[in-house]
């Protein structure tokens, strides 16, 4: 997990997930990427800030890289 907010928001930047316009400009999108052991992204999807990202969908993501 990591929340990263402006004006550092070097990982936020980095992952193209910046919010840049109103509202809440400065913050980062709600959104949830895997990464594997090799530094790759397996999954990757940004939410509505008022959902909560689908726990059985992150569960799905990390079986299929457990593999």
């Amino acid at each position: 997990m990591c929340s990263d907010f402006y004006p550092h928001g070097a990982v936020t930047q980095a992952y193209g997930i910046m919010r840049h316009e109103p509202p809440l400009a400065g913050i980062s999108e709600r959104a949830v990427f895997v990464v594997d052991k090799q530094g790759i992204i397996r999954f990757a999807k940004v939410y509505p800030l008022g959902q909560a990202p689908d726990n059985q969908e992150l569960l799905d993501a990390l079986k299929k890289i457990d593999k």
